[in-house]
């Protein structure tokens, strides 16, 4: 069954881990200003699962490479928790993304002279509370796959040896940009079906761009995105299983 709801709804879920009012991002393009963000208000859960849908240029990267850390806001607030990431510096913004999100993109960006064991190594050598790599690597179903090179696994397999290396170091965040988006629709499931199991397994609050609105029934709640705004918001009662979309 599935509901709408208003924007300023909020799912009965667990803690508010991602609050925002009056988000605005606004670039120059030579003299003329783009509102990427247009005051925008938001709440996430921790745990949910939740799917962004809308044009390009609506606003979803922006709000995702914000939530992240990788840009600032023009004004408004974003909280992460009780912290303000509008108010950090660069040097407090990286410290956030790595002791706090994983991202996972539509290219793989794996070293191509690293296996997938050693590319997840990468990261869980770095964080303060890893899991092992081959844990990691089990958790998207690469178990058989710990010791070949990017070059020697599927366009599928390489991404998800790009989400082990995201969330080997056990973020309360995944941020994921248009991971299906280089994948046929058979590899893809399989790329949704992993983001589904750690969102489950570890509670891991996961955020999915995505242009197939085929995929959005998987999620908790749909955010529609149109100018800068969020448009509106679907509520899905009971999620749907990655084998079951229809791409």
């Amino acid at each position: 069954m599935v509901r709408t709801a208003d924007q300023h709804d909020a799912p009965d879920l667990k803690e508010t881990i991602f609050s925002a009012h009056g988000l605005t991002k606004v670039y120059l393009s030579g003299e003329v200003e783009v509102r990427a963000l247009a005051g925008l208000d938001l709440e996430i859960q921790a745990g949910e699962m939740v799917v962004l849908l809308g044009p390009s240029g609506s606003g979803k990267s922006t709000l995702l490479n914000i939530m992240g850390g990788l840009d600032h806001a023009s004004s408004g607030t974003l909280f992460f928790k009780d912290q303000d990431l509008t108010r950090l510096d660069d040097r407090a913004l990286t410290l956030y993304r790595r002791d706090h999100v994983g991202f996972v993109m539509q290219f793989y960006n794996l070293l191509p002279s690293l296996t997938a064991f050693e590319n997840v190594a990468m990261v869980t050598e770095i964080a303060k509370n890893p899991m092992r790599p081959d844990e990691a690597l089990a958790l998207v179903g690469l178990s058989d796959r710990l010791h070949h090179f990017p070059a020697q696994l599927s366009g599928g397999e390489q991404q998800r040896v790009a989400i082990a290396r995201a969330i080997a170091k056990r973020p309360e965040v995944l941020l994921c940009d248009e991971p299906t988006g280089a994948l046929d629709s058979k590899t893809g499931i399989k790329v949704i079906e992993a983001l589904l199991s750690i969102n489950e397994q570890l509670g891991t609050t996961t955020m999915i761009i995505t242009h197939n609105a085929s995929i959005q029934g998987v999620a908790d709640r749909v955010l529609f995105f149109a100018d800068g705004q969020i448009s509106k918001i679907q509520k899905n009662d009971v999620r749907q299983k990655a084998a079951e979309v229809s791409w």
